[in-house]
Order: C-alpha cells, then structure tokens, then sequence
C-alpha cells in the first residue's frame, strides 16, 4: 500500500512541476483587446485624499494603457462624500482637467448636489450632472460598460 501512495504522491508531485513549468515558458501578456471600443464608469462616493488621488492614477494609467489607446472612453461620477472632489476650495483642479484633457467625461451626482444644498457656484464649471450615480451606475452597466468602484 505504501508503495502505491508513493507512486501516486510522485505523479502528482510531477504533474504540478511540469505545469508550473509550462507556465514559466512564456511571458503572460495580459488581456488582449477584442473590440473597436471600449466604456468604463469610474463611480466614487468618498472625500479621502487618498482615494481620490488614486482613482485619478487609475484612470490615466487605463487611458494610457497601449491596449486600449484611442478605444477607451471613461467617465468618472463622484457622488455622496465624494463631490468634494469637486468642490472648488479643493486642491484637485488640475488633476481634473488633466483627465478631461485626456477624453475623460466628468460628472457629479445630483441628487446629492441638491441633498447636500450645495451651491453650484462653489462646484468647477466644467464638470457635468447626472440626476443620480446611482442611476447612472445602473444604465451603464447595463450598456455594457465595466463599473469600477473607489
């Protein structure tokens, strides 16, 4: 008995070697683009630094990736917490515009515009409203758009 559980502990110790070699005699690409178009809603309903910085890093590190150059379009809705990333006594005007300089589509939630009795004088001229995020994030999704959450 012990002799065939060492001939099946062999085999199966071989079979995992050889795959995990196999693996290791190619580089792995990542993904490849299939389609003429691609549509990403970034959706952000928090004021943390942070997070804003890093959705922003992730947008244009999306935008520039060499796959979807010229095929990526990328809206971005900030929404609850989030809308003091657009608030003009913030400090992330440039980085906003940055994005929209790159195709990037920007809009708040309005429903927490209104909500939250904000004005839309102290809101960047240059973004756009949607009546809800949440809204927004459905209709999209169900367009078929990849839906990313911060």
């Amino acid at each position: 008995m012990k002799k065939y559980t060492l001939i099946l502990f062999l085999f199966v110790l071989f079979a995992f070697t050889k795959t995990a070699s196999a693996q290791t005699d190619s580089v792995f690409m990542g993904a490849q683009p299939k389609l003429a178009h691609y549509d990403a809603l970034y959706a952000i309903n928090s004021a943390d630094d942070t997070k804003i910085k890093s959705v922003f890093r992730h947008i244009a590190n999306a935008v520039d990736d060499e796959r979807l150059k010229g095929k990526l379009h990328v809206e971005l809705v900030f929404y609850g917490d989030g809308v003091a990333a657009y608030m003009k006594s913030g400090p992330y005007e440039k980085d906003l515009k940055s994005l929209q300089a790159k195709g990037v589509t920007l809009a708040v939630c309005n429903n927490t515009v209104k909500q939250r009795k904000i004005d839309r004088k102290d809101l960047f001229p240059f973004i756009g409203y949607v009546p809800s995020a949440n809204g927004e994030i459905i209709l999209r999704q169900y367009d078929g758009w990849a839906v990313l959450f911060q």
